[in-house]
């Protein structure tokens, strides 16, 4: 490989001895050797220039293209950039100013099954870019055609390419403080910028969709009321709309397909100049802030929009694919090493990639405010140069000891696929949170009214201590969440027994078809007043049980409002009203629910811990952290959580004392009502918190009181809280 690189480097450099700069319009001059400038990779505007720095360790040339603002197909200059140290070729060009479009293209080798695609034909873009211009959707010109595994492809494709911009990020932060929301008071809440606000009434038409839109106030305090803490957007990171979906006339909706990360998208912005978009971005994250409100990017690192050996060439591919990318080689060259299901693996544990990473995620939380990150298929970014998932690999180690990035909120998607090291929930370190799969199946099939769960439902209640506590993590480290924007909505998982995503185009083959879910009886919409009654007891039964769980809870924006995507559980490509909010009505009881659960929580302690239960006796209430009951009042006992037959049970649960009174809650997933015995003698009085059978769960004026030793009558599927309204809390545990 070394003597072709050489011959290569050999063929440009008497061209680079002549000429350092080739214009094709006039230009300013070239500086190649100011000193005291550091290499930073990107673009950095200086008192008369920019510094252009790009990495890449296989090119033998680089150019720097400049384009006209005002007309992005015209090239104005062409710089010829030098190598410095690290890898990183660099250019100072003078009168560059914020406002100006660029490009790269570089020159190296065509030899695929080395992992080399170096095609000079195609203009790339810079992965440091702050902003991207141009229509983001996958064209034809961007390809390798027509061979991509024999031919470099001689379409030259500068006019019509994306360009970077040029950004100057000066902002106004005054006033700015970041909320730095403690895990145990943490609620997320998970939505899409455009989705959220396409159809608000109270949004101005022009802000609908956009960053702005999620800035009005009408939005954070709908938001604020409801009981959030954080925000989790969907990828914001520049993305590209692939061309099969573009032929069916679909869209890339999620974003999960980066090609800037750095850029915010620019088609979520109101504002049409790039600079305005970044401002408008940083203008959302100060509003949020204002209302308190914590903002959590969902970051895709594990892949890039070029897919596989067939997709564009748009950065990564043609400046280093050898080191950006994982392959793997053989007998037939190399081949893109697939984990994430989208034709390439980021190769995490190289050094630019890894650099890369880090600096952009180092770039959202300085210069952009934003608090903490959710990682798509974090498994692939944990991976090491093995290609194993290992917890002291590159990236792991390197979040760990970063000042800025160890200090904000760190959310995994535990898994990739096709390996079998790909499921890792449990397994990431301090101080990572995890997004609980086992959670949500669990909650799901218990409320199905699946048999022989019951000891693994009462797991996830206690924050999985199966799962976390082996390596001293907390029970704060599982995210608790029953949806999330890859599957059923809330509504639709009481409604669907079986994925409807024909709207797709792929013969509703794409899609989970493990979804843990129940039609009630009725697949889809249904009026029969006995179904809708059934439906509504689950969801306010499955928000209860999150609310009530050990860990921090995470909603689905518009499950608390009823959202349906009429049964489609892999919406990635539906930029309609399949996916978005429906603002022009909703569930107002389930809105009203959730938010009295979000408050009830928020009121006590106990679902708050950030420890585990010991089933220890404190000796100033009498009472253990947690008791088990069954439900004629007796403790619960192991041969009866493994019963096939045990569909309901009781949780005591000890506030701490002074003004938090004991709690008790009861769970019922059966289809019938069954009587549970209170604990206590008659002089206990238990005051009803709520009640999810009921309409409105939570009572009106002043509550209910039961005595104990009496039977509460638990209705069929629902979750029961109770407080203890009189009487001494020493006798409640029933004898062994």
């Amino acid at each position: 490989m070394q003597p072709l690189l050489k011959s290569w480097k050999r063929r440009f450099a008497s061209r680079t001895a002549l000429t350092t700069s080739r214009v094709v319009s006039p230009a300013a001059p070239v500086s190649l050797d100011i000193p005291d400038q550091p290499q930073l990779p990107g673009v950095t505007l200086l008192a008369d220039a920019a510094r252009f720095v790009v990495h890449s360790r296989h090119a033998v040339a680089m150019d720097l293209c400049l384009y006209d603002p005002a007309d992005p197909a015209r090239e104005t200059a062409r710089v010829r950039m030098r190598r410095g140290e690290c890898d990183l070729w660099h250019a100072t060009v003078r009168d560059v100013k914020a406002g100006a479009l660029y490009g790269y293209r570089a020159h190296g080798p065509w030899l695929p099954q080395n992992a080399m695609r170096f095609n000079a034909k195609k203009l790339l873009l810079d992965p440091y870019a702050r902003a991207i211009h141009g229509v983001p959707e996958a064209a034809e010109h961007m390809h390798t055609l027509p061979n991509p595994q024999h031919a470099p492809g001689c379409v030259n494709n500068g006019s019509k390419a994306l360009k970077c911009v040029v950004i100057d990020e000066s902002f106004d932060w005054t006033g700015d403080t970041a909320p730095s929301v403690p895990w145990c008071d943490t609620v997320i809440y998970e939505l899409h910028v455009k989705g959220f606000t396409q159809t608000h009434p109270k949004v101005p038409a022009e802000l609908r969709g956009t960053y702005a839109g999620l800035a009005h106030p009408a939005v954070t305090t709908y938001l604020r009321d409801l009981g959030i803490t954080s925000v989790q957007l969907l990828p914001v990171h520049q993305h590209l709309d692939d061309g099969f979906l573009l032929g069916r006339n679909l869209t890339n909706y999620w974003g999960y397909n980066t090609i800037g990360f750095f850029a915010p998208h620019s088609t979520y912005a109101a504002a049409s100049d790039p600079q305005a978009q970044v401002r408008e971005f940083k203008a959302m994250v100060k509003a949020l802030h204002a209302a308190g409100i914590e903002v959590i990017l969902d970051v895709v690192y594990n892949h890039t929009a070029e897919g596989n050996q067939n997709g564009p060439s748009l950065m990564f591919r043609g400046l280093d694919d050898h080191s950006y990318y994982r392959h793997h080689f053989g007998e037939d060259g190399a081949g893109y090493l697939n984990v994430t299901g989208c034709g390439n693996s980021v190769d995490s544990a190289s050094t630019p990639a890894l650099r890369l990473i880090l600096d952009s995620l180092r770039y959202w939380v300085t210069e952009m405010h934003v608090d903490g990150f959710r990682f798509d298929l974090a498994v692939t970014v944990a991976r090491n140069e093995l290609d194993g998932f290992h917890t002291q690999s590159q990236f792991l180690s390197a979040v760990a000891q970063d000042p800025v990035l160890s200090r904000v909120k760190l959310i995994a998607e535990a898994w990739d696929i096709s390996r079998e090291d790909s499921y890792q929930v449990g397994q990431f370190p301090e101080p990572w949170r995890e997004l609980n799969g086992k959670y949500r199946d669990t909650v799901r099939s218990w409320w199905r009214g699946d048999p022989g769960i019951t000891a693994e439902y009462a797991k996830r209640l206690c924050g999985s201590q199966d799962i976390y506590g082996w390596n001293q993590r907390p029970p704060l480290a599982s995210i608790n969440f029953l949806t999330s924007h890859d599957g059923f909505t809330l509504l639709d998982l009481v409604s669907y027994e079986r994925k409807h995503n024909e709207a797709n185009g792929e013969d509703n083959r794409d899609g989970d078809n493990t979804n843990h879910s129940t039609n009630c009886g009725i697949e889809g919409p249904s009026k029969d007043p006995e179904v809708v009654s059934t439906r509504a007891k689950l969801r306010r039964g499955m928000i209860a049980t999150m609310m009530c769980s050990l860990g921090v809870p995470f909603l689905t924006a518009g499950d608390e409002r009823g959202r349906t995507q009429r049964g489609n559980n892999n919406a990635y490509c539906q930029d309609n009203e399949i996916s978005w909010l429906d603002w022009s009505h909703g569930d107002e009881e389930m809105i009203e629910f959730t938010r009295r659960m979000a408050a009830f929580r928020r009121s006590l302690g106990v679902f708050r811990r950030s420890a585990y239960f010991n089933g220890k006796l404190n000796p100033a209430t009498g009472l253990r952290d947690v008791t088990w009951l069954e439900d004629d009042g007796t403790l619960l006992r192991h041969e009866e959580w493994h019963s096939m037959t045990c569909r309901s049970f009781g949780s005591l649960l000890d506030a701490g004392g002074g003004t938090a009174h004991p709690l008790l809650l009861l769970y019922n997933n059966n289809s019938t009502t069954q009587p549970f015995t209170l604990p206590g003698g008659k002089d206990i009085r238990w005051s009803l918190v709520f009640d999810t059978a009921l309409s409105p769960s939570f009572p009106p004026g002043t509550p209910p009181v039961h005595a104990g030793s009496t039977n509460y009558p638990l209705q069929a599927q629902s979750v029961v809280c109770l407080t203890l309204a009189a009487g001494g809390s020493a006798g409640l545990e029933p004898k062994v």
